[in-house]
């Protein structure tokens, strides 16, 4: 690739627990990308906001407060409305497999529960980006 991948991970809402996030946050950086941090309290907007200003291929979005099917289709809407329509939405935390498939099947790609390896995650965005990005 010509440039490193650019990764924003932010947290939504009044979740106030980022271990997670900054846990992925250096992983994804140690496999070489590009990351922004947005820090807590991020509404859909500022993230979508940020994420175009930075010019990034993917959001990551880390929810342990049982928010998911409020925030991941708000941002994704978001998204659209934005013409984000090339860069990806993926996340994990406290998500149901359930809801997990449903937000799936909206649009969002995979989310990955607590404990799924931090090489697995920075793979899949990376063939994500490599197959619908156009550098």
């Amino acid at each position: 690739m010509p440039r490193p991948l650019r990764v924003l991970v932010a947290k939504v809402g009044l979740d106030g627990h980022d271990r997670g996030a900054k846990v992925i946050a250096t992983a994804l950086r140690d496999a070489g990308m590009e990351v922004i941090y947005t820090g807590l309290r991020q509404t859909p907007e500022m993230v979508v906001n940020a994420a175009l200003q930075e010019d990034v291929d993917a959001i990551g979005i880390s929810i342990l407060s049982g928010a998911h099917n409020t925030v991941f289709p708000k941002v994704l809407a978001l998204m659209k409305e934005k013409g984000m329509n090339d860069v990806l939405l993926t996340g994990g935390g406290i998500i149901p497999e359930d809801d997990m498939k449903q937000l799936q099947e909206m649009g969002v790609g995979k989310l990955f529960a607590p404990g799924t390896p931090t090489a697995e995650i920075s793979t899949y965005i990376t063939a994500w980006v490599q197959e619908h990005r156009d550098f």
